[in-house]
């Protein structure tokens, strides 16, 4: 299931049909981030970090994408918490499997990144990248191309950009708030600030002197909102409000998500459950029980269903060789340019 298979009614969460599509992918994802933090501590992998905690926007932002390829389409600039906007766009399980075992059949980077660090042309995923916030002095620059795509007349997307509260302090942030909103030349720019109090063991109260990081881009003209991340109707809400925006007016929108860090910032820090944080699935999963859509034994039976899909994947990717050091040079500057020749002229890839 992928945000061009799944119908989209007009009021998403009052349709049971939609609500459980919605829930399924919520916990595919959070099967795949515990997957993957037991790779990690199995030694099937070296490093973790992802989103749980951040389903109910992650699986929201990926099934309102505009997905395709070039300036028609919609660009995204993701970060390394966003698996769900992927998992909702249609990416299988096994890709992000393949990554975490630095696999050569990783699609994103042939074994040579680690997990999270997603690359995918055909749908405008700009590769991500583990330098804080580099992402938003970037965007502005896809943006720009869509703007004059849509100035001479043609189809344009938008672009969206996200990353986490502590990220904000980097200049880059401060860029991407200038670039975009110029007078009479403003960009159709979303930037999306995950926000969940931590910047790696560092409380956001010891940090930020705003209250809310949204209204830092009031001081440029540009449009604001903060919305609650564990619900997912005003998680859902909230983006499609701010895309709209984007998509029409052709403007900055800088939208602040209030969610949970659940299992801490990464391997490094444990990687273990922090019980004080909402569960968005735990939540939502209280509703559709509420309203009699889904049963105790069907919630299991989506978990399990998702569990053999994660664990079968492992299985294949325990299977595949890591890249073979023949290959270190291959996709770099310096495997292009060996001596200041094309690498192919000395007979490499």
């Amino acid at each position: 299931m992928d945000n061009k298979q799944l119908r989209i009614p007009a009021q998403p969460f009052k349709d049971k049909e939609f609500s459980i599509a919605f829930f399924e992918l919520m916990v595919r994802n959070r099967v795949l981030e515990e997957r993957i933090i037991k790779m990690a501590k199995t030694g099937d992998g070296f490093f973790w970090i992802g989103g749980p905690g951040e389903e109910a926007f992650n699986i929201s932002l990926g099934l309102q994408i505009e997905k395709g390829q070039g300036v028609g389409a919609d660009i995204l600039h993701l970060h390394y918490r966003s698996n769900g906007v992927l998992l909702a766009m249609g990416l299988p399980m096994i890709d992000m499997i393949r990554q975490m075992r630095s696999s050569h059949n990783d699609p994103f980077s042939g074994g040579r990144n680690f997990v999270s660090h997603v690359a995918k042309k055909e749908w405008n995923v700009m590769p991500v990248t583990s330098t804080i916030e580099t992402q938003f002095v970037v965007a502005p620059g896809t943006a720009l191309a869509q703007k004059r795509a849509a100035d001479k007349g043609e189809k344009s997307g938008v672009t969206v950009v996200v990353g986490g509260d502590a990220g904000t302090a980097e200049g880059d942030f401060a860029s991407s708030l200038v670039w975009s909103s110029r007078p009479q030349d403003e960009l159709p720019l979303l930037m999306i600030v995950t926000n969940n109090q931590f910047g790696i063991s560092t409380p956001a109260g010891t940090q930020h002197g705003e209250k809310l990081i949204s209204d830092r881009g009031k001081a440029f003209g540009i449009k604001t909102a903060t919305v609650e991340g564990h619900n997912p109707e005003k998680v859902w809400a909230g983006l499609e409000e701010a895309l709209d925006y984007v998509r029409n007016r052709r403007k900055p929108y800088l939208l602040e998500v209030a969610c949970s860090r659940l299992y801490g910032h990464s391997s490094s820090t444990g990687a273990n459950r922090i019980k004080e944080e909402i569960c968005p699935i735990e939540t939502f999963e209280k509703k559709l029980v509420k309203n009699g859509w889904l049963s105790k034994v069907e919630i299991e039976a989506m978990y399990k269903s998702a569990w053999d899909e994660a664990n079968s994947a492992l299985e294949v990717a325990r299977q595949e060789p890591y890249p073979d050091s023949s290959t270190v040079l291959n996709h770099s500057f310096v495997g292009d340019f060996v001596g200041g020749l094309p690498h192919s002229a000395k007979g490499g890839q």
